[in-house]
């Protein structure tokens, strides 16, 4: 319980279901299970499909009223009439999953008017839960943590994409350390407990790959912005961002300005 939190019981639905959909997902890993494409380049597997039926299953016994936006379901926009919605990723990092690379996370996360309330992100392959509640900090297994305090672009640690294409991101190995991880909601929670100063994609990035981790950011004293510098709200009628920058605040924007430099060198 968080003392004065108004959306305590919808973060506690979200441990919930992300420790049971972790749980599903880890009797599959490095187990037996089905992949198909969806389209090019994007997996599905039968782990996916379970953890984000236990998700919704447990999510809409609760609040049967919710709106729902998940990766794995089709979105047939119900949700743009509610003020309450739920976006979901069962397995962010699938690919991560497939590989047997333990940097994938089931992500959850709550809305309400646009703006993430309660989320979570769990990597059950590394017993790693995230938690974060709006104006009330955010927290790993139940500790307290905060983004760096690293102003300064140069030196800093980035965690960026195991799989996006390192052309882009010449500006930034020539002035930062980097490292590559999967999930971008595992890299997200992990920026927040200042296990990296920042992390950024040059990627147009759908809701459910970041609406919980930036809420985790942002409660852990950080900032997150799309490469053009805006706020991020969520719920919306086309669910995707182009790019994503996290950082403290003094760092995304530095940050941001070399992502809009690495971008006009690139295209």
């Amino acid at each position: 319980m968080i003392e004065n939190f108004p959306y305590d019981e919808e973060l506690a639905i979200a441990e919930h279901a992300a420790r049971k959909a972790g749980a599903a997902v880890m009797d599959l890993f490095k187990g037996k299970y089905d992949v198909r494409e969806k389209s090019r380049n994007n997996p599905v597997t039968t782990a996916d499909l379970e953890a984000n039926r236990l998700i919704r299953e447990i999510v809409h016994e609760r609040f049967p009223g919710d709106g729902w936006l998940s990766e794995e379901d089709k979105d047939g926009g119900e949700r743009l009439r509610r003020s309450r919605v739920w976006v979901i990723d069962p397995i962010d990092g699938t690919k991560e999953f497939i590989e047997g690379v333990p940097q994938f996370a089931v992500s959850i996360a709550f809305v309400q008017d646009e703006k993430p309330r309660a989320a979570v992100v769990f990597n059950p392959a590394k017993s790693r839960l995230y938690k974060a509640a709006a104006g009330h900090g955010a927290f790993l297994n139940d500790g307290v943590i905060h983004v760096t305090p690293r102003e300064g672009v140069d030196g800093a640690r980035l965690l960026v994409s195991r799989s996006e294409p390192q052309r882009k991101f010449r500006v930034f190995v020539e002035r930062c350390e980097i490292k590559p991880v999967g999930s971008i909601a595992y890299r997200l929670a992990k920026v927040a407990a200042g296990d990296g100063d920042g992390t950024l994609t040059f990627r147009s990035i759908h809701e459910w790959d970041i609406c919980a981790g930036v809420l985790m950011v942002e409660e852990a004293g950080g900032k997150v912005v799309d490469g053009s510098g805006n706020g991020l709200l969520f719920n919306q009628r086309e669910p995707r961002h182009r790019g994503v920058v996290a950082a403290n605040t003094r760092l995304s924007e530095g940050l941001q300005s070399l992502w809009i430099a690495a971008m006009e060198q690139t295209t």
